[in-house]
């Protein structure tokens, strides 16, 4: 029996920043079965996609087609009538030069239902963060979209320059850097001032934005001097002369900065939109995964035994083990007055704040986030003859649990997860050999991203290595890496204000 159709959802992803896209994008993208998308889509938007999700890259540049507009259209309609929901995800908005009307046609035409879901354009997007007013009250009280780059089987060009020309606002071209001194020329050839202020904005609200400005007569020059490239789009008209004054996108500290991030990918996103937040380009190279093992009964028993007063004093080594520790408390039907009576010690300030997010406050907290100093403390407050609650990773050290047996501690160490080995994709590997830092966050991150890129002698070499703390620090000179920043506070926090202080010094900067 043949199933009914799927519906297709051709839906804006917006021009690059993944802030840009809609709920309603994110919402479908969680939903797919199959997600066809473009070169120019986030791959943080990517990110939430279901793990079985189908993603089929179809980008097209300049010089090149993955796959032709017709091929597209087909495989949409084949996915369609298999019966999966199909998501299109397409940079910017679908129905603005996105060629989603073509798209639209041939799925009406096939008799699959589609919905549209329009996105931030480029045309608007771009020069806001560039900081021009596409329409001001002043300047501009009417835009025009249009695209430099027309089919080429057309026998002549479809664009009216002398309207163009006489347009009274401003002029937006979209792909027009190889064609923009013809229409610099065009445009003066029929009357608009050769003065007039001109921009041209590459890679529109992506943190390596770039702007170039001048008049209409100089601005293809400026551009190519500039070395602009695609995606890039072209202002013309006197808001364009507006750039100089409310510019606001370049102000980021991190600008023009690079920063890997090699956490799990579940933990990844609170440091990507901190350093996202500062202006970085974000790369996600998730060197780790985090496989749960709460469901053991070895971990069922410890957080029964918690339950029933069994122990005096529980200590976390990682926010992961807080994490799923409190996950491991809620299978269980109990919640945090399971801990009534139990000295709770966390080995830093990040373990510190993921307990706190469930409404625990860390009755002890080391001055140096490593297992001896989390030891010293808890042995300071006397532990002859106590019961201690270990809760870790499957791989952490044992200088905790030996030190504290060594001190009269009755110990049970209890394997709360593993961190395994993440399969680092081709698109990650090339986007990490440019990067400016490469943050790691454990020493776990240092060694399986060297096994992903096949050791220290396949680092990027010009990039500086961030670390959360000195075990991690010294995972990383054992493995031959040079640590070129060490957080003071060994927290996400810590680790990006030393990388933002070490980008911010003279020497890096």
């Amino acid at each position: 029996m043949t199933p009914d159709p799927g519906t297709v959802y051709l839906v804006g992803a917006g021009p690059g920043d993944p802030g840009l896209a809609t709920m309603r994008a994110a919402e479908l993208i969680a939903r797919a079965d199959v997600i066809l998308y473009d070169r120019l889509v986030s791959p943080r938007l990517l990110e939430g996609a279901r793990a079985d999700t189908e993603l089929v890259y179809v980008g097209k540049e300049a010089g090149g087609h993955t796959m032709t507009q017709e091929e597209i259209n087909r495989l949409l309609v084949a996915h369609a009538k298999d019966g999966r929901t199909v998501v299109r995800l397409k940079g910017g908005d679908p129905f603005v030069f996105g060629r989603g009307g073509e798209e639209a046609e041939a799925l009406a035409d096939a008799g699959v239902p589609f919905e549209v879901v329009p996105g931030v354009t480029a045309g608007v997007a771009a020069p806001a963060y560039a900081g021009i007013p596409v329409t001001h009250r002043d300047q501009a009280s009417a835009v025009a979209f249009v695209t430099a780059h027309e089919d080429p089987a057309k026998a002549e060009s479809a664009l009216d320059w002398a309207a163009l020309a006489a347009f009274p606002g401003t002029l937006v071209f979209y792909m027009g850097v190889r064609s923009l001194p013809r229409v610099a020329a065009a445009l003066q050839q029929h009357g608009r001032a050769a003065v007039e202020p001109a921009a041209v904005i590459e890679r529109g609200t992506l943190p390596d934005q770039r702007t170039v400005t001048g008049a209409l007569d100089e601005i293809a020059a400026l551009a190519r001097e500039a070395g602009i490239r695609p995606p890039a789009v072209t202002v013309v008209g006197p808001a364009a002369a507006l750039a100089e004054r409310l510019e606001w996108f370049g102000q980021a500290p991190l600008r023009g900065r690079s920063v890997a991030v090699t956490r799990a990918r579940a933990q990844a996103s609170g440091l990507a939109a901190r350093l996202h937040e500062l202006g970085a380009e974000v790369v996600e190279v998730p060197a780790i995964r985090i496989v749960s093992r709460i469901e053991s009964d070895p971990v069922r028993d410890a957080v029964d035994a918690l339950g029933g007063g069994d122990y005096d004093v529980l200590c976390l080594t990682s926010p992961n083990g807080a994490e799923l520790l409190m996950q491991a408390l809620d299978d269980a039907d109990l919640d945090n007055r399971a801990l009534a009576g139990v000295t709770v010690a966390a080995i830093g300030p990040g373990t510190a704040a993921a307990l706190r997010e469930r409404g625990i406050a860390a009755d002890l907290i080391p001055p140096r986030s490593i297992a001896e100093s989390l030891a010293q403390e808890v042995i300071a407050r006397g532990v002859q003859h106590k019961r201690v609650l270990v809760a870790r990773a499957a791989e952490a050290r044992d200088v905790l649990p030996d030190e504290l047996e060594r001190a009269g501690a009755v110990v049970k160490v209890v394997t709360l997860y593993e961190t395994v080995r993440e399969e680092l994709d081709k698109r990650s590997l090339e986007r990490l050999a440019d990067v400016h830092y490469v943050t790691f966050t454990s020493s776990s991150t240092v060694r399986f991203l060297l096994e992903g890129i096949g050791g220290a002698d396949r680092f990027p070499q010009c990039a500086r290595v961030v670390s959360i703390g000195p075990i991690t620090s010294e995972t990383a000179r054992d493995h031959g890496l040079e640590v070129h920043v060490e957080a003071q506070r060994h927290d996400v926090d810590g680790l990006v204000a030393a990388l933002l202080a070490d980008a911010m010094s003279p020497a890096t900067s």
